[in-house]
């Protein structure tokens, strides 16, 4: 999977359309609400486990994971 894609943007807004928390979400995911902060801060890359239920839930709402600019 591409390091170039923009995970923090795409995480964002699927959690506006789910209407989520950041702790909500990092339930959702199974993971920390830090990991999940650290993902919309770019500081970290989510896991390719995570990444794979990510793209899953963003092709399930409609969202594009665009490339970094």
């Amino acid at each position: 999977m591409n390091e170039n894609m923009d995970y923090p943007k795409a995480i964002k807004e699927l959690r506006a359309a789910l209407l989520l928390s950041q702790a909500e979400f990092a339930k959702k995911m199974g993971v920390s609400f830090a990991t999940v902060n650290r993902w919309e801060n770019g500081r970290f890359a989510p896991s390719y486990k995570a990444k794979r239920k990510l793209r899953a839930l963003l092709k399930k709402h409609g969202i594009v994971l665009e490339e970094k600019k």
